[in-house]
């Protein structure tokens, strides 16, 4: 009865294969997108309760997996905004959901038929990770490692840039973000995530999916693309001294001798210097506040009342706050209402894909260059974004006759849009050119939330960063007055290191803008 019952679990638990590889990808790049994933966990986990209790014998291993998942604080988890905006919780669900839950099916060799039909259920029903998911994810952490120079037993432990969260990472935590290094050619970070997991190994008492060779395994590849071969040798000996006789191991021990024994130069550790050294931008500095803009320029900004002579302005004024002086950047404050950013999020969310930006080759296309997920909204769908276009217009003195549709961004795990400009690259502008409505003259960025930590906008040649605040509009020009471009206003999105970002922009073109902002030849 008991092999009966088996058999019939293994082929229901196969089922999750199917799952894995289905079409639903880019869960990462959104945190509107990864709340989902919590009832698909909770499922999940709940059905592992249903595996144990079928399965007569003692699977150990199976039960250590769902003291894992459930190691959560509960009380964290029932605030699911917060819990999901965090990136450590957010690799650790997509981890459980791909990696986890195939090394199960790899235990399991039989089927049970009501999960047979739980699973198919579960498959309708529920938003299930990807491979690419998984990637996205560890690619996001390890972004904002480098950006913010987060330490490897800090994250491990919790910690994101000074703030303790109640969520830590586990040895396998570990061992899986170094495999994600390293496949991703971050060596340096491969080394330091594997080194966590043999710390963090004989600390934690559960059997887990990792042996301890395995560690030293991967540990051994590592150094050894980093060009130390000494070590490299040496952690091969320490694994044959646990697992003797290991073919795989021995033939890598043969080939480490023989090209120490040709090699003259990088040897061992002091010889041999990190390769992999993450290039610092200067809007990294800004994003983690190394930077600042100078007393000089800050003490000549001020703020005013607008009403430009516009009658409703009149009524209730514009908060107008300068940011920069030359490039002129404002800030207006409190220019969307919640009620606004709760209908905008609401038309957006269906729609939300992730973002591209264009390639001279290949056209648009989606790049670690830009994580987020973005949708587009006319001012026909909705009462609300024909009132935010006739708003940019008081805001601006710039007609949106010719701008293009309001342009939603939910950033994700990590979520960023590295260095950029608004104005339009040459074989781009051909295809705005084609519809008349010139070079981008303007840009106009609403920021629709507020975020935990991370999410700045940053001037990198003005020193300048702006912390999203919501309800708040941040404008300024692409383009001098005599139609040239202002290089001055390369821009970037720092990673959101915790919370979600939402932002929305209008981008308003050249064309219609003759009388509201003349050309003058010489600026």
């Amino acid at each position: 009865m008991l092999t009966f019952k088996l058999r019939k679990i293994s082929f229901s638990i196969c089922l999750l294969i199917f799952i894995f590889d289905d079409e639903n990808a880019e869960i990462f790049s959104s945190t509107s997108d990864m709340e989902k994933l919590i009832k698909t966990e909770n499922s999940l986990l709940k059905e592992l309760d249903t595996f144990i209790a079928q399965i007569e014998s003692n699977l150990q291993i199976l039960k250590n997996r769902r003291a894992y998942g459930y190691a959560k604080e509960h009380k964290t988890r029932r605030d699911i905004n917060n819990y999901i905006h965090n990136p450590i919780n957010a690799f650790k669900i997509i981890k459980l959901l791909t990696v986890d839950w195939k090394r199960i099916v790899s235990i399991i060799n039989n089927i049970n038929e009501e999960l047979k039909n739980n699973l198919i259920y579960y498959k309708s029903k529920y938003q299930f990770p990807t491979d690419e998911d998984l990637n996205g994810a560890a690619a996001a952490l390890l972004r904002l490692q480098v950006v913010y120079k987060l330490k490897t037993s800090s994250i491990a432990k919790g910690e994101l840039d000074g703030v303790q969260y109640e969520t830590q990472l586990f040895m396998e935590d570990c061992f899986e973000l170094g495999i994600q290094a390293y496949h991703q050619n971050h060596f340096y970070h491969a080394m330091e995530w594997m080194n966590e997991a043999l710390n963090k190994y004989d600390a934690e008492e559960n059997d887990t999916f990792i042996k301890k060779w395995e560690i030293f395994d991967s540990l051994a590849n590592i150094l050894y693309q980093e060009g130390d071969l000494k070590s490299a040798l040496d952690i091969t000996n320490e694994i044959l001294h646990l697992v003797p006789n290991h073919k795989a191991t021995l033939h890598k021990q043969s080939v480490y001798e023989k090209e120490i024994r040709s090699s003259t130069t990088c040897l061992d550790s002091e010889s041999c210097k990190k390769k992999w050294i993450p290039d610092i931008y200067n809007y990294e500095m800004l994003c983690r506040k190394e930077l600042f803009l100078s007393s000089v320029i800050s003490s000549k900004m001020k703020c005013q009342y607008v009403h430009r002579n516009i009658p409703f302005l009149r009524l209730a004024p514009l908060k107008e706050e300068e940011a920069y002086l030359e490039p002129r950047i404002l800030l207006y404050r409190d220019v969307m209402s919640d009620n606004e950013i709760k209908t905008i999020q609401k038309l957006a969310e269906p729609r939300l894909q992730r973002a591209k930006v264009q390639d001279a080759k290949n056209g648009s296309i989606t790049s670690n260059y830009r994580t987020s997920k973005s949708a587009w909204l006319s001012d026909y769908e909705d009462d609300v974004i024909a009132t935010i276009s006739q708003r940019v217009e008081d805001m601006t003195s710039l007609t949106t006759a010719t701008a293009e549709d309001l342009q939603v961004g939910n950033y994700g795990i990590g979520g960023h849009y590295s260095v950029h400009v608004d104005y339009l690259k040459p074989e781009v502008k051909e295809k705005f050119n084609a519809r008349g409505t010139g070079d981008r003259i303007a840009t106009v960025l609403f920021y629709m939330s507020n975020v935990n930590q991370g999410g700045a906008t940053v001037f990198p040649s003005l020193n300048m960063s702006v912390w999203p605040e919501k309800g708040t509009a941040l404008f300024w020009y692409n383009l001098h007055s005599n139609g040239e471009t202002d290089s001055r206003t390369l821009h970037a999105a720092c990673p959101v290191l915790a919370g979600s970002k939402w932002v929305c922009n209008k981008w308003l073109h050249e064309v219609g803008q003759e009388f509201r902002r003349p050309c003058y030849p010489d600026n």
